[in-house]
């Protein structure tokens, strides 16, 4: 079995993640380079495996949450799809069986809020890896934070945590906001696809989702 670590040596993924994150800083987009697909992948493992899924799909979601954002190195409209073929012909070239490709692409495919919605276990995990993200370390430059909200909430953003409680079937998403730096409605306001794509895929895993921010339970 293909496993993440297997994945995480091969040069051609570690090059195209950074192309990736390169071109998005260009354009002024935060990080998605290797700290953002590392943290998903382990955030996508830990939800599949505290809810009891198998080992072998706790792989593939861990692989497909690491792969998600490489079709940025193409562009970042419609980036989705461009990451589910690109991880098609890297995971082709590494004798992953057709089956579990299938898997990790229609996870990677269907991650995005704009067109996407979770199809799959997997793909559900991956969709609450990706967004629960939103931490100030990923703001690259602090000159833009007054002016771009992305920016100023991910800055005010000091600590953000997806908590599995696979008793009572629950997942919450706990965030720390400064809020001298952006207000809470600021994050809904650039955030509430996002959540509302999180709150599908928990559905999806038949738990229950949850958004505290500042230890005040907001959904």
């Amino acid at each position: 079995m293909i496993t993440l670590d297997d994945v995480k040596k091969n040069e051609r993924v570690r090059l195209w993640i950074k192309k990736s994150d390169d071109i998005l800083g260009v354009i002024g987009y935060t990080e998605h380079g290797q700290r953002h697909v590392s943290l998903a992948a382990s955030i996508a493992f830990n939800i599949m495996t505290r809810l009891k899924h198998p080992e072998k799909r706790a792989q593939l979601a861990s692989i497909a949450a690491y792969l998600h954002d490489i079709g940025n190195v193409i562009n970042r409209e419609s980036h989705s799809h461009t990451s589910a073929i690109l991880a098609h012909f890297i995971l082709s070239e590494m004798d992953m069986s057709m089956e579990d490709i299938l898997e990790v692409i229609a996870a990677i495919g269907n991650h995005d809020e704009k067109d996407g919605q979770p199809v799959s276990d997997i793909s559900a995990a991956v969709i609450l890896a990706d967004k629960s993200d939103v931490h100030s370390s990923r703001v690259r430059t602090l000159a833009m934070i007054k002016l771009d909200i992305h920016d100023r909430v991910n800055y005010a953003a000091k600590s953000s945590f997806l908590r599995v409680d696979e008793d009572k079937k629950v997942i919450t998403l706990e965030l720390k906001i400064d809020t001298s730096i952006s207000q809470v409605m600021e994050y809904f306001e650039i955030f509430l696809s996002r959540m509302i794509i999180c709150r599908k895929a928990t559905e999806f895993l038949e738990c229950s989702f949850h958004l505290e921010i500042n230890g005040q339970r907001l959904l």
